[in-house]
């Protein structure tokens, strides 16, 4: 069995949002191999282009030697195996488990006595020795902390944010016993300045993932409940936040969409377990239900305003800003804008998409519409300006009212803009 860091010898599974950082910190300290099932995304990554648009050539440049690779036979000279792939939910919202158990029957073909396999995507508490142990010991025929070992530690990135990086946001760690625990924990301190928090078990790393996100999803869904509620009552849902926030314990949550990989998926994980053990988590299925929701309403709420207006609805051309889950980001995935254009659609409207994030084919495949390049004025009778990118407030409320023609609506979902510049918001 492995004792000492020295003796680890790397290797990444899945190069997204979450393991390509892994491998450009690790390899600061070591060589290292990244492996993603894509040819195109190695072919891009070994030309130094990261498609999601985190990461620029001097990022690759500035880490030690790094293989990366598609080919399985590679991962042979590994002992360590981090797994970074997704874990979605299906149409059912429940979780779609195959890409981590693919993960695992691929490593469990390539492990050898004494071998780590350290799991980093989200999942819900015990699924890593319930699900992934059994794979693991099936396609290995070695047996779990005899001849191998595991180690969990979730992942925390945040995509877009340039100031919370991989290296100085705390991580948890947690190993199948006492001493593959210390060993994780100290693997990850190699990259991780901001420090680490060792869990006292697998499950306990699990739970305390699931419910990062779980809280924030509540969180928002409470404030987009009172931005209905406010909505209602005539009174400026922004103003009474800023109001509130002027209270040192308040909790500064905005509402709007709430979508991606995380804070939209990550709750089903928990619902479904607790529902599997014979318990309704209502609270959170609650909050589940109001943020799916929203998409809805706010196209909703935009034909009511149109109505108010006199804008005929029906042929109508409406522009939406941002088709991302999140601000400066290029991950299209579980975005919320999804049921905004599935209920405009509803109404006959004229769609166009734009966002200088969004990759046009990912779009174009996802919603059946290519997004525009470049826009032209006096052209729309109604923009959502549905992500608070950067770009779109560089673009400035003059900019953007000049898309539009006389009579029109812009619902500035983010508040990206101030009430006197844009009157209709969330």
């Amino acid at each position: 069995m492995i004792h000492k860091i020295e003796e680890l010898k790397l290797a990444i599974i899945g190069l997204g949002y979450v393991g390509l950082p892994l491998v450009l910190e690790f390899a600061k300290k070591k060589n290292i191999i990244g492996f993603d099932i894509s040819k195109k995304r190695i072919d891009e990554l070994n030309s130094y282009i990261d498609s999601n648009l985190e990461f620029d050539k001097e990022d690759f440049k500035s880490s030690k030697q790094i293989n990366f690779t598609y080919k399985k036979k590679d991962l042979k000279s590994a002992n360590c195996f981090i797994i970074t792939v997704p874990t979605p939910v299906d149409k059912f919202k429940k979780p779609d488990l195959n890409p981590i158990l693919t993960a695992s029957k691929m490593i469990g073909k390539v492990i050898k006595k004494g071998d780590i396999v350290i799991y980093e995507s989200t999942v819900y508490p015990g699924c890593v020795e319930e699900e992934c142990v059994p794979i693991l010991e099936k396609f290995s025929k070695l047996h779990f902390n005899k001849d191998f070992f595991c180690g969990y530690s979730p992942e925390r990135i945040n995509p877009g944010d340039k100031k919370h990086t991989i290296s100085n946001i705390k991580k948890i760690t947690s190993g199948s016993t006492n001493e593959i625990a210390v060993l994780v924990d100290n693997l990850y301190n190699e990259i991780i300045t901001a420090g680490t928090h060792k869990a006292p078990s697998i499950k306990v790393a699990e739970a305390a993932k699931v419910i990062e996100n779980t809280q924030r999803d509540l969180n928002i869904a409470l404030v987009n409940e009172l931005s209905i509620l406010f909505n209602k009552m005539d009174i400026d849902t922004q103003a009474v936040l800023k109001a509130a926030g002027s209270k040192w314990n308040f909790l500064n949550f905005k509402p709007g969409l709430v979508g991606g990989h995380c804070i939209g998926v990550d709750p089903y994980y928990l619902t479904y377990k607790a529902e599997s053990i014979g318990y309704k988590p209502n609270i959170i299925l609650a909050g589940r239900e109001i943020n799916d929701n929203m998409g809805s309403y706010v196209a909703l709420m935009l034909i009511k305003e149109m109505e108010k207006k006199n804008i005929k609805v029906n042929k109508s051309k409406i522009l939406i800003m941002g088709m991302t889950f999140k601000e400066n980001c290029a991950d299209i995935r579980n975005s919320g804008v999804k049921n905004i254009l599935d209920e405009l659609k509803k109404n006959d409207c004229y769609l166009d998409l734009y966002d200088p994030w969004a990759k046009s084919d990912e779009v174009k495949k996802l919603y059946g519409i290519t997004p525009k390049l470049k826009l032209s004025n006096n052209t729309y009778d109604a923009i959502i300006v549905a992500v608070a990118h950067k770009k779109f407030k560089d673009m400035g409320n003059v900019e953007i009212t000049n898309l539009c023609k006389k009579d029109h609506i812009i619902y500035d979902l983010k508040s990206l803009f101030s009430k006197d510049e844009f009157n209709f918001r969330l």
